[in-house]
């Protein structure tokens, strides 16, 4: 399926009824087409069902036409650029560590299922040596230096980048258990990139926001294929064993200060980094009612994702140490 960006000149997007309404309501209005234009169950399915295509023939998905030249402050609404520009700066410092992501996740992955492995993280030698850049990598990758270059435009000043760091990979005697408290991680960080983005484009418009639509279509494209597999992997898991896995996380910060891994943990990192303190009460509002409307579509999309169905995509599931991938 192809994204077109929500077209500017769209009656629904900036009727009269908008233009006189607090920005508020016009950003929440906003929130609700952007995410009905490129959220939905249609794009989810056919995003999972390229994956297997991706295991034999990873190809990278081009972006479109930028007119950098465009991006200009003038282009934000409903939030001051200082604000704007500290946001892009925390997703500046969270994304630039990719290398670090991927090949953390794929040493989760390659014992259980190594075609996954190698999507996100591609291929290493005995040493280590990273011989083949993985697909997921290929395409996280651009969006570091297009936050840069956003931040550059918009504030007229250049980036000072301090690289989140990434957890690493942490070995279990439970191999399985291990990947799947990591997969709900890496969803809930693909699903949090998700509502960023798309947030961040409901408070744009013109090149700034074409910009920003990449990068959203981009975290959509893998928070789909990382959920869609995981419930193959685990065609067990439930709402409930979900929940209680992340109950887990949140209450071992509680337990312990000192846990860099825990959900929690995560995202009070992510509130700080994205400079939260400086949010007015309204965009917070906002953000927050992002997530409530994104998640709505994929948990109805979640619901079609059998047993039967994940098996035809991906094969008869597997107990154990996985030996062929997918």
């Amino acid at each position: 399926m192809t994204y077109v960006p929500v077209p500017q000149d769209d009656p629904y997007y900036f009727d009269e009824e908008s233009a006189l309404a607090p920005h508020r309501l016009r950003i929440l209005k906003r929130i609700r087409c952007l995410r009905s234009h490129y959220v939905t169950e249609s794009s989810l399915r056919d995003r999972l069902e390229e994956l297997p295509t991706q295991f034999q023939q990873p190809t990278v998905r081009p972006w479109g036409a930028i007119a950098w030249s465009e991006v200009h402050p003038n282009q934000l609404m409903g939030i001051d650029t200082p604000t704007f520009c500290a946001v892009l700066l925390g997703a500046i410092n969270t994304e630039a560590p990719i290398r670090d992501y991927t090949q953390s996740s794929r040493q989760y992955l390659e014992r259980l299922y190594p075609a996954m492995a190698q999507y996100v993280g591609g291929e290493v030698d005995n040493a280590g040596n990273l011989l083949k850049v993985g697909l997921w990598e290929r395409e996280e990758k651009r969006h570091t230096p297009a936050l840069a270059k956003l931040y550059t435009l918009l504030s007229g000043q250049r980036p000072t980048i301090i690289p989140h760091k990434a957890r690493p990979y942490r070995p279990a005697v439970d191999p399985r258990e291990n990947l799947y408290r990591h997969g709900l991680h890496r969803v809930a960080t693909e699903y949090g990139a998700t509502c960023l983005y798309l947030w961040m484009m409901a408070h744009s418009t013109g090149a700034l926001q074409t910009v920003l639509a990449e990068l959203l279509i981009d975290e959509i494209n893998h928070m789909t294929k990382f959920w869609g597999f995981g419930m193959w992997a685990y065609p067990d898991s439930s709402a409930w064993t979900m929940g209680k896995t992340m109950s887990r996380a949140l209450w071992t910060k509680l337990r312990d200060r000192q846990t860099q891994g825990s959900l929690l943990h995560t995202l009070r990192r992510m509130m700080t980094e994205l400079a939260w303190q400086q949010w007015s009460p309204t965009n917070r509002m906002t953000l927050l009612y992002t997530f409530d409307q994104v998640i709505k579509p994929l948990w109805r999309w979640n619901q079609t994702l059998t047993p039967a169905y994940l098996d035809s995509l991906f094969g008869p599931h597997q107990t154990g140490i996985h030996q062929d991938g997918a």
